[in-house]
């Protein structure tokens, strides 16, 4: 059966929710996509029919290879079309997300690589996420979340994972962009306080302000 946007939907929840390897509970993907639990899992049991999920009731989901496959292909085709958004049509990178979301859909694979093209075939979207390439790999990186670095530890920012507009309008204030070279200079673990510095700004915020900016240690 050929993949509708909402069986690519699912698909990428799963992705992204199960980015360490685990299987991905039906509850997740519901509240992920905002959907009730027994649509999830009529559409689960619809796309282990179809060999693209290893699902059981109680178990949870996970991708097969072939689906995978499938998800590699609508992955590469949402970070293609941010960049794009970003790099071509000057939009702000908070912006980019829901309206690649209504996109990616709608995209030809020859309209695809087109778009990789022009951009040059870049290796990351705004966000730092590695796109995979046309044969759908995806290079894995080492990173742990900047709330994790000790008391004078340095890293790099590689990736921050999240859609939330807000939280990345203010993550580009203070400067927290991939690429960007940033210290924890002091750690209040009682009050769970982080002092960074990103460049030539030093700001304070709690390990949740910072939940989704992963580094790279340097």
């Amino acid at each position: 059966m050929p993949n509708t946007p909402a069986r690519e939907d699912y698909l990428k929840a799963i992705f992204h929710l199960g980015r360490d390897g685990g299987r991905v509970q039906t509850t997740q993907i519901a509240r992920h996509l905002g959907v009730r639990n027994p649509s999830v899992t009529s559409m689960l049991k619809r796309l282990a029919a179809d060999g693209l999920v290893d699902y059981a009731p109680g178990r949870g989901a996970l991708l097969t290879d072939t689906g995978g496959q499938a998800t590699m292909r609508v992955v590469r085709r949402h970070r293609l079309l941010e960049t794009f958004l970003v790099e071509v049509l000057h939009l702000d990178w908070s912006e980019v997300h829901a309206e690649a979301e209504v996109l990616e859909h709608h995209l030809s694979p020859r309209m695809v690589e087109a778009i990789d093209r022009v951009l040059g075939s870049p290796a990351e979207d705004p966000h730092g996420h590695p796109i995979p390439d046309a044969e759908g790999r995806l290079r894995t990186r080492q990173l742990l979340p900047l709330a994790e670095l000790a008391a004078g530890e340095r890293g790099t920012v590689r990736e921050v994972r999240t859609d939330a507009v807000e939280r990345l309008q203010r993550w580009k204030e203070l400067g927290l962009v991939p690429g960007a070279k940033v210290v924890v200079t002091r750690r209040q673990e009682l009050e769970d306080v982080l002092h960074i510095e990103t460049g030539a700004r030093e700001f304070a915020t709690g390990s949740e302000g910072v939940r989704g900016v992963f580094v790279e240690r340097s």
